[in-house]
């Protein structure tokens, strides 16, 4: 066991229950196929990505890994994302998307993934953790403001001319003090007053709704505007739960290149649709932007809590 994992941790984290997790009635239901749990690694998505270049067939669809360690883990645009041991949920999928009768999704519908992931996790704060959440766009989740999650999801190899899969990570922090935070912005569950901060408890909360929102999604064939899990589309309840919307914001691109303006909604694809002081319309893809915070015309005071929101 690395010396780091060992002796890194406060003697109040726990290690993740194993036996919980490897329980098959949890497994069947919620439709995962394969949940392998390390101590520490560099990164659970780039593991993946090896996994399923080298093993394809050993990964199939709503395969998990989760480590209580990562050295290397990243977030987009290839920014670092650290925790102690112990501290965090850093769990990956893979995901090879088609609807009921085995019909790739069109990859256009990819998009989506990371927003439904988030949505998921949101669920999991609000009604297994108790804390309020919302989702910032392209792919953070907050908590009054301060981020608390993120996620990446990166294309896997293609094989033989076949769909490519998704290896789709998360990074939530569950115990981290105050001290312990990357940045002044973010938060824990465990700062936020929980009714739990169980690590398991909220791994296999959120691996169950997210299996059956992505299940869902596929059997509509990638369609964000179709009924899901039995609800509102995937579309709405994304658009319902973000805080980015309606909100004035500065996007940064690549090249110095900068749209001002209110964001309005998000289109068939999960972009953003942000209108500038021209009434002009513009889209930005979570590919594309840099970054994207909020904006206060000058002469007007920023909402109050505005600076924690887009960090």
């Amino acid at each position: 066991m690395d010396d780091a994992y060992a002796h890194g941790s406060p003697l109040n984290r726990t290690p993740l229950n194993r036996g919980a997790l490897a329980d098959q009635d949890f497994l069947s239901a919620a439709g995962i196929s394969r949940l392998e749990v390390v101590d520490t690694t560099g990164s659970t998505n780039a593991d993946l990505l090896r996994n399923v270049s080298v093993e394809p067939a050993l990964w199939p669809d709503l395969s998990v890994l989760t480590a209580e360690y990562q050295t290397a883990a990243r977030g987009r645009l290839d920014r670092r994302w650290e925790s102690p041991p112990l501290s965090s949920l850093s769990v990956s999928v893979v995901l090879r998307p088609a609807n009921a009768e085995g019909r790739p999704l069109p990859t256009q519908t990819y998009s989506w993934l990371s927003l439904l992931a988030a949505l998921a996790l949101r669920e999991t704060l609000l009604e297994t953790a108790g804390i309020p959440a919302e989702l910032k766009w392209p792919n953070d989740v907050l908590v009054r403001g301060r981020k608390i999650a993120g996620i990446l999801a990166q294309l896997g190899p293609m094989s033989d001319g076949s769909v490519p899969p998704v290896i789709l990570g998360t990074g939530l922090n569950v115990s981290l003090s105050s001290n312990e935070l990357p940045v002044p912005t973010a938060t824990s569950v465990t700062l936020e007053q929980p009714r739990t901060a169980d690590r398991t408890l909220l791994l296999k909360s959120y691996l169950a709704r997210f299996a059956g929102l992505y299940r869902s999604f596929c059997n509509a064939d990638g369609d964000p505007a179709a009924g899901l899990a039995g609800g509102a589309s995937l579309h709405k309840r994304v658009e319902s739960a973000m805080v980015t919307i309606g909100k004035q914001v500065r996007a940064q691109l690549p090249g110095d290149h900068e749209i001002i303006g209110r964001a309005s909604r998000l289109d068939d694809y999960g972009s953003l649709l942000v209108v500038d002081r021209d009434a002009r319309e513009h889209v930005v893809t979570a590919g594309d932007v840099v970054h994207l915070r909020p904006w206060t015309p000058p002469g007007q005071a920023p909402p109050q809590g505005s600076e924690g929101g887009y960090a």
